[in-house]
């Protein structure tokens, strides 16, 4: 496993995504998707307040157990639901967030704490002067946003007093290209790091979605009306899409690698990219996922997923 850095932080180029956990997976079955993840050599846990109403963070803290010291903790706060968009980073709720996660976590500090997404009721200045004083207190070693535009990322690193952002935490994919039109080169200018979750855009780049074929029985989106997928299927598996996914599975079936090899290994080839974020429900996600993070793509390698993703 390799590691990159976030701000003074080492972790691994694969994370576990724990927004499973409480909402589909229950506490033994976490525990044991956890498990894999040290065995594979994951450092990076990633996790909310809001996952599973709470319940991921006691899961995550759970099962991590003894291995605290070896790992990495991020979690995140400002966005509950039902609280509405505005007003969750205020100082006063920045510390009472931050003192549940604690508590749910059962440890003494949170390694990389993120405002989950923009509050636009609260100045940026306010959150990171409470995020500043965490971090002095020993709380929290590094801070980070979610969901943030490059102009709230500059805004964020001129309002920044003791303490500044050192990672954002925004959708990428083969599928979602959208950082590479200035929020990666934002991100780099300012020495954040760059943390893509949605890596596999919710399945469709595991190969398990094929053009001519339906959707595997059960699968996310496969999902029946009325499951929390619902419409998933409908949104995303367009002709247009699978079109694309064939060309992409060629591209890397030509050089002995899967679509979800060329999924990972794309991201991690693109400064200042640190750690893709992946959920996973089975222990056997975690083996497939820390694979493809050893591909390293060449020039041309990247110049053939170029020409896949235009034609």
């Amino acid at each position: 496993m390799h590691t990159r850095r976030i701000g003074s932080l080492e972790v691994s180029t694969v994370g576990l995504g724990c927004n499973n956990f409480g909402w589909h997976i229950d506490a033994d079955r976490s525990r044991a998707v956890v498990d894999a993840a040290l065995e594979a050599g994951v450092t990076h846990f990633d996790t909310a307040e809001l996952y599973g109403e709470g319940a991921s963070e006691t899961f995550l803290g759970h099962a991590l157990g003894e291995h605290r010291e070896e790992v990495t903790i991020a979690t995140k706060f400002g966005y509950r639901a039902g609280d509405g968009d505005g007003g969750q980073a205020r100082p006063e709720a920045v510390r009472a967030a931050c003192e549940g996660s604690l508590k749910r976590l059962g440890t003494d500090r949170i390694d990389l704490y993120y405002l989950h997404r923009p509050d636009p009721d609260t100045p940026i200045a306010d959150t990171l002067g409470e995020l500043s004083r965490l971090v002095e207190e020993g709380k929290v070693r590094e801070i980070g946003c979610s969901g943030f535009s490059q102009r709230q990322m500059q805004e964020a690193h001129a309002a920044a007093s003791s303490s500044r952002f050192v990672a954002v935490q925004n959708e990428y994919s083969l599928m979602h290209r959208e950082p590479e039109d200035g929020a990666l080169e934002v991100a780099r200018d300012l020495d954040v790091a760059f943390v893509p979750y949605f890596p596999l855009k919710s399945g469709l780049l595991t190969g398990k979605y094929r053009k001519g074929d339906a959707p595997p029985e059960g699968s996310r989106l496969g999902g029946k009306e009325g499951s929390r997928f619902s419409g998933m299927g409908d949104e995303l598996l367009t002709d247009d899409n699978l079109e694309v996914v064939e060309q992409l599975i060629e591209v890397a079936e030509e050089r002995g690698h899967t679509i979800l090899d060329l999924a990972f290994a794309y991201l991690l080839a693109h400064a200042p990219v640190a750690s893709v974020i992946a959920g996973a429900t089975k222990p056997s996600q975690i083996e497939g996922n820390v694979r493809a993070a050893g591909w390293t793509l060449t020039d041309a390698d990247l110049e053939a997923v170029s020409a896949a993703l235009r034609a």
